[in-house]
């Protein structure tokens, strides 16, 4: 199976957009059949993503967990060295990429429009194409998605 990194890169600026792309990328995920990883930056974003999820979407939720607490579910949460079992989906929430990650079939970066982060976005997509992903780049900017 070949590795597939997804670069979406998305008109705003705010860290709150970000936050529900990555629920709208978890959803579509667990259509999928997929388990997914959400590499949060620290504790604090973590527990916003953590109640993003329980209110996604409007009608209903996305069943999560986060790393350590119990009952496991299909996405699960979690920074620093946390890792779930499975080794499918990695949606990074964090500015750079963690070693760890590559350890996935497929990572997920969401691109938002402030400085720092993109220097960090940029560092990721170059990260992941000398490691043989096979890169995918999809410009909200100008599709109107």
């Amino acid at each position: 199976m070949s590795r597939r990194a997804d670069f979406y890169i998305l008109p705003q600026a705010d860290e709150d957009s970000r936050l529900r792309f990555i629920c709208r990328v978890c959803e579509k995920a667990l259509q999928q059949q997929l388990q997914v990883f959400i590499h949060t930056e620290h504790p604090i974003q973590a527990e916003r993503l953590d109640r993003m999820l329980w209110q996604y979407p409007e009608d209903s939720f996305l069943p999560h967990h986060l790393l350590g607490n119990q009952p496991a579910a299909p996405i699960s949460i979690g920074q620093g060295s946390q890792l779930p079992e499975h080794r499918q989906l990695f949606i990074n929430a964090a500015s750079q990429l963690p070693e760890a990650a590559f350890e996935f079939d497929r990572i997920a970066e969401i691109v938002i429009q402030a400085p720092e982060l993109l220097t960090h976005s940029r560092q990721n997509y170059t990260r992941c194409r000398e490691l043989g992903y096979t890169m995918h780049r999809t410009d909200m900017r100008t599709s109107g998605r």
